[in-house]
């Protein structure tokens, strides 16, 4: 029998705030463990919250970005179970009226697109962090550090579109690209401000009824969200086709074993008692705020690779490379604009920029290399002052030491030799050589016309230019 997964994913992204949801205390990661803690994110007796108004405004802009319907009315209420990472008792969250409801983001796998629906964000507190040490179990500590207790977070909720692991991987990857690029989330998973849990089922093709599902929880990577799933699926597939039955279960991904382990049973849906925040009044989002925070909206990645494509006449692999940050996608038009020349400065960004950033695990904002030194780099090699070989080399030594293009190349004497009395007069010693080749070529052989043009580099010192150097040399081999 052929089987479909269906999976959806919940994915909760901490807030760039400087400060708490509900109270004043630093988001600073890394900080010594409880430094960063007061009475309300302490959950002490009488302490009161009071929420954040940047918080509300990034969720907003989050929402936006996902084409939601920013709610004029929601309400936190309180979500109450009990673990030591949660000192209240209960989590300060968004339940049945949420700050954002339907949307969703357009992904494409194996060249096929699709649109991925949302069921809503909501904004809600994060927990501490229980850190665990000790073997076997009768050893076993665990610590608890609340630093994390109170930073702001909304949760992701999709509709469960998703029919393959590649696909959830895919999402994944979108979502974080446009959390980061607007500014709301710094995409920074080994940290853990961006989490995914995905509830996935499998059901006969063709089939309406969902079957079971299993909920994965905290999966840190695309890479790792991909493997789960793809484990997961099969799983139960087995399951199913050996006459056995899904469990309602929460189920952890081991990456060392790289299969998922039963972490709970999940027979019924949590009992959280919710019921609202007395401590919070109900949050009033209207037009003008709305409005506002779309204001400060920068021009989202799908728009910006489409009007790459459109005014700067780039392949769409081009434009999809170039917006793979705003900060890279800023630092191309700049290339771009001060050039002259969209295609070339694609090029350098995408070649010698980019291979340079990889070697050293750099961000764009940390290259040293300005835009318009990169465009006067390539400026030289358009009026044929340098070669493109040459020009690599330039590029090097611009990025290590911060001279000029214009600089270096007169400094070193790497101008291309243009003089054409001068490549003519080597190219016919070229030809006088090299006998036997220029004959072959002129038989109708134009495999030789390529060791000849070698040549007469070799012969120039790597100066010639190029192009000159491959026009004479045929009128001479024609003449």
């Amino acid at each position: 029998m052929d089987y479909e997964p269906v999976i959806g994913l919940e994915i909760h992204a901490q807030l760039q705030t400087r400060t708490k949801i509900f109270c004043g205390c630093s988001t600073a990661f890394g900080a010594p463990p409880n430094s960063h803690v007061c009475p309300v994110c302490l959950g002490m007796p009488g302490a009161l919250p009071v929420l954040n108004r940047a918080a509300v405004d990034y969720a907003i802009k989050a929402a936006l970005a996902l084409s939601c319907d920013v709610q004029p009315l929601s309400i936190f209420a309180r979500k109450n179970y009990f673990y030591p990472d949660l000192p209240k008792g209960y989590q300060i969250s968004q339940y049945e009226r949420p700050l954002a409801l339907r949307g969703g983001l357009a992904i494409s796998v194996d060249g096929r697109a699709k649109h991925v629906g949302l069921t809503r964000i909501h904004m809600e507190e994060d927990a501490g962090k229980s850190l665990h040490e000790g073997f076997p179990d009768s050893d076993r500590r665990t610590y608890i550090d609340y630093n994390r207790s109170g930073v702001p977070l909304i949760e992701i909720v999709t509709e469960p579109d998703m029919r393959s692991a590649a696909e959830a991987a895919e999402f994944f990857e979108r979502l974080r690209d446009i959390l980061v690029w607007i500014g709301v989330n710094d995409g920074n998973m080994e940290e853990g401000s961006l989490r995914c849990d995905a509830n996935v089922s499998v059901r006969p093709a063709g089939q309406e009824k969902f079957g079971t599902k299993a909920e994965v929880k905290n999966l840190n990577s695309f890479r790792y969200v991909e493997k789960a799933l793809a484990f997961e699926i099969e799983r139960q597939i087995d399951l199913l086709e050996g006459g056995g039955r899904v469990m309602q279960e929460t189920r952890l991904w081991d990456s060392a074993a790289g299969r998922t382990l039963s972490m709970r049973s999940k027979e019924e849906a949590h009992d959280y008692r919710y019921f609202p925040e007395p401590d919070l009044p109900p949050l009033v989002v209207d037009q003008a705020r709305v409005a506002a925070v779309k204001q400060t909206m920068p021009e989202l990645p799908e728009a910006r690779r489409q009007r790459f494509v459109a005014a700067y006449g780039l392949p769409a692999y081009d434009a999809g490379v170039l917006t793979a940050s705003a900060g890279l996608a800023d630092y191309f038009e700049k290339v771009a604009a001060a050039s002259g020349n969209a295609k070339a400065a694609s090029n350098w960004v995408m070649g010698e920029l980019l291979r340079t950033m990889k070697e050293r695990g750099l961000d764009v904002a940390q290259v040293p290399l300005r835009p318009d030194a990169l465009a006067g780099l390539i400026a030289l090699v358009e009026n044929g002052t340098i070669s493109n070989a040459i020009a690599k080399d330039v590029f090097a030594k611009m990025y290590e030491s911060g001279r000029s293009a214009e600089d270096i190349v007169a400094a070193e004497g790497l101008a291309q030799n243009s003089d054409e009395d001068a490549l003519v007069a080597i190219i016919r010693d070229v030809i006088a050589s090299n006998a036997d080749a220029a004959a072959q070529y002129r038989a109708g052989q134009q495999k030789t016309f390529g060791f000849l043009v070698g040549q007469v580099m070799k012969g120039s010192g790597g100066k010639a230019n190029p192009r000159l150097a491959n026009e004479l040399l045929r009128r001479e081999l024609q003449s």
